[in-house]
């Protein structure tokens, strides 16, 4: 993964690039994150980032001048690049985005906006795509864009410890996750499924993927119209349903 954040508070960026999973993966090489201070492109003596709206209005309003020296620094070094705005009002990132984004071959830029919104010539003039991590509000673009970068840095090779893990997680084929347990065996009178502890592997899949099926029918039923569900599993559904 190759991406470069644009913020006035890279330390809340940095603070989590350089922690766990994602931090060892920027150590090894496998993802490259730089971190740009947009204040450091504004102008005049406070280094202002922000001024009042046109037309008045509650609230500040993101100016355009230093996010446009601060993208266009990063385009000096030749490299092509795709410029995506963090914002409520862009497409809804999922687990589909997070795979595109991987097979990327541009340099992803991310913007993480502030105050009351951004001025509208960035929108107009710089960005190629606008992504929401949901429909809410939040003080700025920090959070999506680690958001994003995790979800995208955790498809790459060499990210997990394990790679098969990444393949049975929720969103992967379709349905959430399955139930997962650890030692002890019993823990205050709850105790670990039998399936679980019989070795056989071909009954531990089947109970793994019937009760992937079960949460989602409880949780996300909406995620089973998006998928082709095979034999087996609307099998494990009309099991679920003559056990409801």
């Amino acid at each position: 993964m190759r991406c470069d954040v644009l913020t006035i508070f890279p330390e809340l960026i940095g603070a989590y690039l350089d922690t766990g999973i994602i931090g060892k993966a920027r150590q090894k090489g496998i993802i490259d994150v730089s971190v740009s201070n947009i204040r450091e492109f504004a102008s005049g003596k406070h280094k202002e980032t922000d001024d009042y709206p046109f037309g008045g209005g509650p609230g500040m309003v993101f100016k355009p001048e230093p996010i446009f020296k601060a993208v266009e620094k990063l385009r000096e070094d030749g490299r092509a690049r795709k410029v995506i705005l963090l914002t409520p009002q862009g497409r809804v990132f999922d687990q589909a985005m997070a795979e595109a984004f991987s097979k990327e071959e541009k340099r992803l830029v991310f913007i993480c906006g502030r105050y009351e919104g951004i001025d509208e010539r960035v929108r107009i003039s710089l960005v190629d795509e606008e992504v929401s991590i949901g429909d809410y509000v939040l003080t700025g673009g920090e959070l999506a864009a680690l958001v994003i970068i995790d979800a995208v840095a955790r498809l790459f090779s060499g990210v997990l410890g394990d790679e098969s893990s990444k393949e049975a997680e929720s969103f992967s084929w379709g349905p959430l996750d399955y139930p997962h347990y650890t030692r002890p065996r019993e823990f205050r009178g709850l105790e670990v499924p039998e399936v679980l502890i019989s070795g056989n592997h071909k009954e531990i899949e089947r109970w793994r993927r019937k009760e992937a099926l079960r949460k989602t029918l409880e949780m996300r039923p909406e995620l089973l119209e998006r998928i082709k569900l095979g034999e087996l599993d609307k099998k494990l559904i009309s099991e679920i349903e003559e056990e409801q």
